[in-house]
């Protein structure tokens, strides 16, 4: 299903599926998700009223911010990229300006309206391609006629080969048999186009692309039938498309569905009081993501993007600084905050186990190629948790990351030896994590830096 098709409950329970509590976030976003595709049903006079009310999530590292937005991503079928705040800088630095997380977008949603059209166009090209690889494996003359002192005879047995030869095509029979093949660079209209898309980071693509886009009539190559195939099904699809229906629907998306998640928000929040250089910095860079926030125009290689009605949501540790120290302005455009909850040893437990991503479940399945049966009792997966919000609790707390920490370090031995070990069963239990893990925990200088 869709995301603009499902309900906030619906979203809410598919992010449990890989997510464990912090139920007040899961409902914020969801409720927000839903509202795209409720405005999209108004009325045309409402619909450019209604703008999207953007999200701040603040809470510790390691809590499930950044796990909600991967979540999102790969649930939405809308334009969706996630940034750092950090990678940007203000209007006259070098780095990222603010404007490039548009332009990513609207990338991002260039090519996944392309795989879509392609997908749709998937039957044609196959057969395009087909037919241009056994003219590839048929000797033809320059006009394109059979070479032949009786033209007829010979054009009844050449179908008849063809015929065969298709067969042999889908049997895969001639997949390791060379043939030669012109290969064409980039074309130069997708060269041109990055001429327009006036920032550096264009710039420097298009210096990269020139010798592609001024490269000729491309050069012969003699490769198997598997890349052959390959590079034709690129050059069908590519002939197959219509480059300005694909940048329309794209454009569409990411003005009315478009979501970017921006994370590590509050390492641009400056210390209020403090008027050293990098806070003028920081400030900059939220002045410069105020106006995208607010709703502007910005220029990219396809065309001016309204960013009025993308979706804004923000991520923040704000252990040191804290929401109220963003500029107002930007503040105000951020009218949903949420708080996620620090984890518990409990939390813990049940993200060992419970998603379909769990940990445990990961390590089971990588020993599992290695023949080893690897079975985890339940006092081993309480101890983990208990040992993970232990030192949590006396080092960085740096969330569920610290799991996989405890996990590595508990399954060093068997990971190692794991290739001579094929056929064993594997039992861990209480006993086994104290044994890996007691020396370090009970050194709380070496588990700083250990686990």
């Amino acid at each position: 299903m869709k995301l603009d098709e499902m309900t906030p409950a619906e979203i809410v329970r598919e992010l449990d599926k890989y997510i464990i509590g912090q139920d007040a976030a899961k409902r914020t976003v969801a409720i927000a998700l839903r509202n795209r595709s409720r405005r999209k049903r108004l009325p045309d006079a409402m619909r450019d009223e209604v703008s999207p009310k953007n999200i701040i999530m603040i809470g510790p590292t390691g809590v499930g911010k950044t796990e909600i937005a991967r979540r999102i991503a790969k649930l939405a079928n809308t334009p969706f990229i996630k940034v750092e705040a950090t990678k940007y800088t203000e209007v006259g630095y070098v780095g990222r300006d603010v404007e490039s997380m548009v332009r990513d977008l609207m990338g991002s949603a260039v090519q996944m309206t392309r795989r879509e059209l392609a997908e749709l166009r998937r039957t044609q090209v196959e057969k395009q391609v087909e037919e241009r690889l056994l003219d590839l494996l048929l000797p033809h003359d320059k006009e394109g006629k059979t070479v032949s002192a009786d033209a007829h005879a010979l054009a009844d047995a050449t179908q008849n080969t063809r015929e065969k030869f298709r067969q042999f095509l889908a049997e895969g029979r001639f997949e390791d048999r060379e043939v030669d093949l012109v290969v064409h660079g980039r074309s130069p209209s997708q060269g041109i186009e990055l001429l327009a898309g006036g920032n550096l980071e264009d710039i420097e693509n298009t210096i990269q692309s020139l010798g592609s886009i001024f490269g000729g009539k491309g050069k012969k190559r003699r490769i198997p039938i598997r890349r052959a195939r390959e590079i034709l099904m690129e050059e069908e699809t590519e002939r197959s498309l219509d480059q300005e229906q694909v940048i329309e629907i794209a454009k569409e998306r990411v003005e009315q569905m478009g979501i970017i998640f921006i994370d590590e928000i509050d390492k641009v929040a400056g210390n209020k009081g403090a008027h050293s250089g990098p806070d003028v910095s920081r400030e900059g860079v939220q002045r410069d993501i105020l106006p995208i926030v607010e709703g502007s125009k910005v220029s990219t290689k396809w065309g001016m993007i309204d960013t009025t009605h993308i979706l804004f949501i923000a991520a923040g540790a704000f252990h040191v600084s804290k929401p109220s120290d963003l500029i107002p302005e930007l503040q105000g455009r951020f009218p949903l905050r949420v708080e996620l909850q620090e984890l518990t040893g409990e939390d813990f437990l049940r993200i060992l186990q419970e998603p379909e991503n769990a940990i445990v479940k990961q390590y089971v399945e990588l020993m599992r190629t290695e023949d080893v049966e690897l079975v985890f009792t339940a006092d081993a997966l309480k101890r983990v948790s208990e040992i993970a919000y232990t030192v949590n609790a006396t080092t960085e707390n740096i969330g569920a990351r610290r799991l996989y920490t405890i996990m590595e370090r508990l399954l060093e031995d068997i990971s190692f030896n794991a290739s001579d070990m094929a056929g064993q069963r594997i039992e861990l239990d209480k006993a086994y994590v104290d044994d890996r893990l007691s020396g370090i925990l009970g050194n709380e200088d070496l588990s700083r830096y250990i686990l």
